[in-house]
């Protein structure tokens, strides 16, 4: 079993950047693929960003280009650098992780992952 805890949210100006981590104990993550997903008030949660354990990655449309995944497995952590932030974006940000024979697995769907963080909240002011 794997425990996820999400860091790295608050409030920010339109513009601004935010870079959250999920530190993850209990497993090591290279055997996991692991994800970025986020729920807006009122809205169901929705994906953001994935990496593989080989390290390639996929973004949702409104992520490409101003978000970037990247994993530390040596440090047991994940990261989302997320760049030029619009109101849009506001939102309490999950990290999940899924177990991965293949090291190429990749994936935006929710039912696939088997472990959850409890969430940081991002604000993005106008």
């Amino acid at each position: 079993q794997v425990q996820l805890v999400e860091s790295g949210g608050g409030l920010v100006q339109a513009g601004g950047s935010l870079r959250l981590s999920c530190a993850a104990s209990g497993r090591t993550l290279r055997s996991y693929a692991m994800a970025w997903f986020r729920q807006a008030p009122g809205k169901e949660r929705e994906f953001a960003a994935a990496i593989s354990r080989s390290g390639n990655s996929a973004y949702a449309e409104s992520a490409k280009g101003r978000f970037t995944i990247s994993r530390d497995n040596a440090g047991n952590t994940v990261y989302l650098q997320m760049n030029s932030l619009k109101p849009e974006d506001t939102a309490v940000y999950y990290c999940a992780a899924r177990l991965a024979y293949y090291s190429s697995t990749i994936s935006s769907r929710q039912r696939e992952y088997d472990y959850w963080g409890q969430g940081t909240q991002v604000t993005v002011s106008s």
